[in-house]
């Protein structure tokens, strides 16, 4: 909660160094100087360096997130052009409805009306343009 890191207690906080949270929970490493030499406000929108450093760690791993999804998604297009082309060489059919209403549901419940929009484009992906 954001209220906890800028609750913290101490003395300044030195960039790169560990400071603990002010819940115990996890340290809070204090914004490293922006890459450009500009100010770390630009690149966080605070200027408070505590929430500073929050936003950046949070930022991190939003970061591993993408680069794992961006890696699923291609394994995934990957493996459904198999199955598409498995499928059309053994005369069987471009598509197959029934799975891609069966996965638009699984995303649509999951994810509601953007989850809709995602799994059309994981289908897309994978079977191309209809």
């Amino acid at each position: 909660m954001m209220t906890d890191v800028a609750e913290q207690s101490g003395g300044p906080i030195r960039p790169g160094a560990e400071q603990p949270s002010a819940n115990g929970s996890e340290p809070v490493v204090a914004a490293p100087p922006a890459e450009d030499g500009g100010p770390t406000e630009a690149r966080t929108g605070t200027a408070e360096p505590t929430a500073a450093a929050r936003i950046v760690h949070i930022r991190e791993r939003i970061d591993e997130i993408d680069h794992a999804l961006i890696a699923l998604w291609q394994e995934r297009a990957t493996l459904s052009q198999e199955v598409g082309a498995t499928r059309m060489a053994s005369g069987g059919t471009r598509l197959v409805l029934s799975r891609e209403r069966e996965i638009l549901e699984r995303f649509r419940t999951a994810l509601g009306a953007d989850g809709t929009q995602l799994a059309l484009l994981l289908l897309r992906a994978g079977r191309g343009p209809l």
